[in-house]
């Protein structure tokens, strides 16, 4: 009789809605603890010891290396590259997206086609061989300036040059447009056509239905589109790491291939987790900012 009562409770234990949940949780919460909470963990540990790949046992040093970061002209180079990227390659990656998407978002019977034409950079942008192509884009006989001699102007050494040789990989950032472009898409159709309507009958052009009505309506996705595209900008890697190596004198040093360079190249293994954990830091105090200020532009029903 207590047996049947047990089975009974267990029965009843397995198959309530909460249990059924965490199961199909389980995978995930697996994933989650041992891909990402251990190493994070690991990581904060190792920021504080002297640990590189040739030495087997973490030698514990306290702060000593937050307290190198503040000497390293490296890592404050690498930093202030890292935000001007940022600053100038999300805001015009989001425009060029939000411009595609309006477009595409127009009638067409080849619309479909268009939006998956589009998307591919996406897919394929930050892999090592698009970034091979790219290089060689930009290369002193490349495509560039091929195009700049034929229209009688210099070639421009856009490699050799620290003033301009972010700006190459500024412009891939925004080549890969594809997923903002996506979700600004369907954004734009979720916009009730009532609104355009009714600003025709008022007598509102075509400019002043995007400004008043499109981008307001499209606050809440740009809000989403900005916090996602300054985290990707912020740990961008591949492009600085196969197309300029951080050259020419560290004008390309992204924060995130200084880190690889630590970690890998110089075998400093514990500082690389420091830095890793200061640009945490940094990613999360920017993200804090865009939320906070997001009160005084994002547009949501429940304020109309």
């Amino acid at each position: 009789m207590g047996k049947a009562a047990g089975t009974g409770k267990f029965r009843k234990f397995l198959y309530h809605d909460t249990t059924v949940g965490y199961i199909f949780a389980l995978p995930f919460i697996f994933g989650f603890i041992c891909f990402s909470l251990i190493p994070m963990a690991t990581s904060l540990y190792y920021s504080f010891t002297d640990y590189g790949m040739a030495v087997k046992v973490p030698e514990f040093i306290g702060l000593d290396n937050f307290k190198q970061l503040l000497t390293d002209e490296v890592f404050h180079k690498s930093l202030l590259v890292t935000i001007k990227y940022v600053i100038i390659s999300v805001p015009l990656k989001l425009a060029f997206a939000l411009l595609v998407a309006f477009v595409l978002t127009r009638k067409s019977k080849m619309v479909t086609l268009y939006r998956s034409l589009y998307y591919v950079p996406s897919l394929v942008g930050g892999s090592v061989a698009v970034a091979l192509v790219w290089k060689q884009l930009f290369a002193r006989r490349g495509l560039f300036n091929e195009v700049m001699t034929s229209m009688g102007l210099d070639r421009i050494n856009w490699f050799g040059d620290q003033a301009l040789a972010l700006y190459p990989l500024i412009l891939m950032a925004v080549w890969q447009f594809g997923s903002s472009m996506i979700i600004f898409a369907a954004g734009l159709k979720e916009i009730p056509t009532t609104y355009y309507e009714a600003a025709k009958i008022d007598g509102a052009n075509g400019f002043q239905s995007f400004f008043k009505i499109t981008l307001p309506c499209l606050s809440p996705i740009i809000l989403y589109n900005l916090v996602m595209q300054t985290i990707q900008a912020f740990m961008t890697f591949t492009q600085a790491f196969i197309i300029t190596g951080g050259g020419p004198n560290n004008s390309t040093m992204l924060y995130a291939l200084n880190v690889y360079n630590q970690a890998f190249q110089y075998d400093h293994m514990g500082y690389a987790c420091a830095m890793s954990w200061v640009m945490l830091v940094v990613m999360a105090v920017v993200t804090l900012v865009i939320f906070k200020t997001s009160k005084m532009w994002v547009f949501s029903e429940a304020d109309s």
